[in-house]
């Protein structure tokens, strides 16, 4: 795969999933409300997503190995792959019950998440299982602090 895919990809997809369901669960916590929690989504794939393909533009410069292509394409699916992966969420929000919606989002992301972890770690020849599993720890360390943060909020100020 392409280095400048590759880049992209696993920053995309990784940073789409575990930004997207951190929000997602603490917007749900504090408003219990389908509007804001589709306005998050689409705030986060749009800002969030340039916001990252900007870090990895200047982090693929500082690196000073790259091509000015290469660099360019690699912050390009960065975007695309953080806008795709943060998109996705919105649909089980559309389809069902906002609570329904949410434990199926953090199924879904979560298990993209392991089988990407999983294939990473194959590709390296590393231990499989101790990649996805320190990967989904952070995933759920975020999702819980998130949730404890909106349960915050939504007791405090509402």
């Amino acid at each position: 795969m392409k280095h400048s895919l590759k880049t992209g990809l696993s920053f995309g997809l990784t940073s789409g999933i575990i930004t997207t369901l951190g929000l997602m669960v603490g917007l749900n916590s504090s408003t219990h409300s389908k509007l804001v929690v589709i306005g998050g989504i689409l705030t986060i794939a749009i800002a969030d997503g340039f916001s990252d393909a900007l870090g990895i533009h200047v982090s693929e410069e500082s690196e000073n190995k790259h091509t000015k292509k290469e660099i360019w394409e690699s912050t390009i699916y960065t975007f695309l792959f953080k806008f795709i992966f943060a998109l996705i969420f919105i649909i089980p929000i559309v389809l069902f019950q906002l609570s329904t919606a949410i434990i199926i989002s953090v199924i879904w992301g979560l298990s993209l998440l392991g089988i990407f972890s999983f294939y990473i770690a194959k590709e390296q020849k590393a231990e499989p299982w101790m990649m996805v599993i320190e990967h989904l720890v952070i995933a759920f360390i975020v999702i819980f602090m998130t949730h404890c943060v909106g349960d915050w909020i939504g007791s405090t100020f509402s």
